[in-house]
């Protein structure tokens, strides 16, 4: 019984992270305008000679959104790929 209870909380908490991405990218669907602003902060960052995936702009996101370094990251892609491809 122990090995089973084990693999099932090792099980929970590797979906964890699953969930709480698909929230924070859901988020990006339903606040277009935010997701907006956030284009324009890269485009700004663009403008600087600063890549959107640099880790300045990173901190950045991740302070913003009050999100771990890995899910500012994946934030900030799913921002570009929807709403400002024209970012590098």
């Amino acid at each position: 019984m122990k090995p089973f209870l084990f693999l099932f909380f090792l099980f929970t908490n590797f979906l964890y992270p699953v969930f709480s991405q698909s929230n924070l990218l859901e988020s990006v669907k339903k606040n277009p305008s935010e997701a907006m602003n956030m284009c324009n902060k890269f485009r700004e960052f663009n403008s600087k000679g600063i890549s959107a995936s640099s880790d300045k702009v990173i901190e950045y996101v991740s302070k913003k959104n009050k999100l771990t370094p890995v899910h500012a990251e994946i934030f900030s892609i799913y921002v570009i790929g929807l709403h400002c491809p024209d970012i590098i």
